[in-house]
């Protein structure tokens, strides 16, 4: 067996390659982090306040997937109203989704 150091193809010692790693890997998740803050209805001109919205309005709004959309409406934990083939949410369901309960 040949007891040599097997050849490393970066530019770079071990330890430094692994900080520029962590460094990389720290400025992309700071760029993914999700916002803290609260969701922002959409506005409607001549309307106080938007109240139906789509299915990818909801989603987005909530950042939540279409299939987590699906089974939270089939748990009961928001309602979808079909008006003829289109399928909308309540603002005041979304609204108490996003609001603390007060206890």
């Amino acid at each position: 067996m040949n007891n040599q150091n097997t050849p490393v193809l970066f530019p770079y010692e071990p330890e430094e390659l692994w900080e520029k790693m962590r460094e990389l890997f720290r400025s992309e998740l700071q760029k993914v982090k999700a916002p803290t803050e609260k969701p922002v209805a959409y506005e409607v001109p001549g309307m106080t306040q938007k109240p139906l919205y789509k299915a990818h309005e909801v989603c987005t709004m909530l950042q939540i997937s279409r299939q987590t959309l699906h089974a939270w409406v089939k748990e009961g934990i928001l309602r979808q109203y079909k008006i003829k083939s289109r399928v909308f949410f309540l603002w005041s369901d979304i609204e108490k989704l996003i609001t603390p309960a007060s206890k």
